[in-house]
């Protein structure tokens, strides 16, 4: 665990947009693996899921690249996205709707996606369909690095926003709180990439499973 997860800021803070906490250093075997191809291939395309962050585009476009960010938690949680519940009581959502206003990227191909945390705090609605819209805004080969919370309940599940380095280590830094939606196993993690070409996973220790995905 994370020892800044003690630290008072991280329980009194306040649902505010943007950042909340201190950027903790977190070692990232997802990362490592991704920045070799980063620093090695320079003029990719990167997608980088959350509220903006500077010192990724800093490092990336330092590095040659191009990035494009997409706040997906954000938008859905606050998004008017809700048309009504079904005869269960389930709430239904405009999932083509929210998909044209957040990942309509034109002809514009990716070869990076930062997808950190992002499906554990979606609406169910959204989660099977974001990644198949990722698939189709991805060049073949392309890279998904995702985070996923191996548990609902405990500090580790608050909602962060994830600053890439230059070295072994993503810095972490509480960001406006959502509630988690889920936690995903490794068979479910493969199950909701399904036809993708292959996948890497990472251990970590701090209830974080980190999988490195190509298109």
């Amino acid at each position: 665990m994370l020892r800044w997860l003690d630290k008072r800021n991280s329980r009194e803070a306040e649902p505010i947009r943007g950042f909340t906490g201190p950027k903790v250093a977190r070692h990232s075997g997802g990362w490592t693996a991704l920045r070799k191809r980063l620093e090695a291939d320079p003029g990719l395309r990167v997608l980088d899921m959350g509220y903006t962050s500077p010192a990724n585009i800093n490092y990336l476009t330092n590095l040659g690249h191009s990035v494009n960010m997409a706040d997906l938690v954000q938008d859905a949680v606050k998004g008017d996205w809700q048309r009504g519940t079904d005869e269960d009581g389930k709430p239904v959502y405009d999932v083509e709707g929210f998909l044209s206003s957040t990942l309509d990227f034109g002809d514009r191909k990716f070869d990076v996606v930062l997808l950190w945390t992002t499906l554990d705090y979606l609406p169910e609605a959204f989660v099977q369909p974001v990644v198949q819209r990722l698939g189709d805004v991805m060049n073949p080969g392309g890279s998904v690095l995702a985070f996923f919370h191996t548990r609902t309940q405990g500090e580790e599940t608050v909602h962060c926003r994830y600053h890439v380095t230059a070295t072994d280590d993503v810095e972490v830094q509480l960001a406006e709180q959502f509630p988690i939606q889920r936690a995903f196993t490794n068979r479910s993690i493969e199950k909701l990439f399904s036809g993708w070409s292959g996948h890497r996973q990472f251990l970590a220790k701090d209830s974080v499973s980190e999988v490195l995905m190509t298109r």
